[in-house]
């Protein structure tokens, strides 16, 4: 009776034994495998981890790129229809007023109904004139048709130029402003500083050759066309090769007048200040706020234009 239990605990020792060799047997054998195997199942979960925590980072910044995008596309909507604006503006308004005006300020500046009223007056009555009165208005008239030509071309050239110029300035600035609008998210109608006032302001310096600048053009072209005409007389054969030559020849004179690129003069402003200053003076009502207000913008925006056309 109690040898039976005692028989079933070595029994079971027994068992136990042969187990665990057979288990240390076994892992013996297959130890490499083992941990090989565990390694690579360590491996993958660890990659997985990884590239779950990738994949997430990437959604992420997908997301962020995605909204970006759509400011930038934003952006760039309000930038090319702001810009369309300031291009009607000036093909439909600024360029087309500034020619108009431009062609009546060289009509007035060189008038020369006056010196065809005497040469009708010395046709109808023989005693009016003499030869020599003839002889003399007959090349003044000469001299200051030339001018008026050559003053015609080179400013309304110049002037379609410099509008041209002032809108891809403005384009410009625009994009900037937006730019730096968008980083504090700001919109382009939130931006106070490049108001549409300046704008607008920048733009009415096309009025300045008009104004201010014509009358040294045509004093300098006046001159060139007399230095290039004097040798050539009223009776000479002119066809439309010497006449070509001759108004490139009376340019390119007038070109060379003064300092290098002297021209300039002509179509932008020495300063702002000076420009606001003449204006201010020339209007109704001499307004001293107006004139220090934002120079320093309008200022940037001339002498970008003066190197542009430089």
């Amino acid at each position: 009776r109690y040898a039976l239990p005692i028989l079933s605990h070595d029994l079971v020792e027994v068992v136990f034994m042969l187990k665990s060799m057979q288990s240390r047997g076994f892992w013996s054998r297959h130890r490499r495998r083992i941990l090989i195997s565990l390694g690579v199942v360590g491996s993958g979960f660890v990659i997985y981890k990884l590239y779950d925590a990738h994949r997430r980072r990437i959604y992420h910044v997908e997301q962020q790129l995605d909204g970006e995008r759509r400011v930038d596309e934003l952006i760039k909507a309000q930038l090319q229809t702001h810009f369309e604006n300031i291009q009607r503006i000036s093909d439909t308004t600024t360029l087309p007023y500034a020619m108009h005006y431009l062609r009546s300020r060289i009509s007035e500046e060189l008038d020369l109904s006056h010196l065809t009223e005497k040469l009708m007056q010395g046709k109808g009555q023989s005693n009016a004139l003499s030869s020599k009165g003839k002889l003399e208005l007959w090349e003044k008239l000469k001299v200051l048709s030339f001018t008026r030509t050559a003053a015609s071309l080179w400013s309304m050239t110049m002037l379609s130029l410099y509008v041209r110029v002032q809108v891809n300035i403005l384009g410009r600035h625009l994009y900037l402003e937006i730019a730096r609008g968008s980083e504090s998210s700001q919109l382009l109608g939130e931006s106070d500083s490049f108001s549409k006032h300046g704008q607008q302001e920048f733009l009415a310096t096309a009025d300045y050759l008009s104004t201010y600048g014509i009358h040294t053009l045509i004093m300098n072209m006046q001159s060139a066309a007399n230095e290039i005409l004097k040798e050539k007389k009223l009776k000479d054969p002119f066809g439309m090769s010497q006449l070509h030559e001759t108004m490139m020849e009376i340019l390119e004179l007038f070109m060379g007048i003064g300092e290098p690129n002297y021209w300039v003069s002509y179509l932008v402003p020495e300063n702002a200040t000076a420009y606001r200053q003449l204006v201010a003076m020339s209007a109704s009502g001499f307004d001293e706020l107006s004139v220090l207000m934002d120079v320093g913008k309008l200022e940037q925006l001339m002498s970008e234009t003066r190197i542009v056309l430089l």
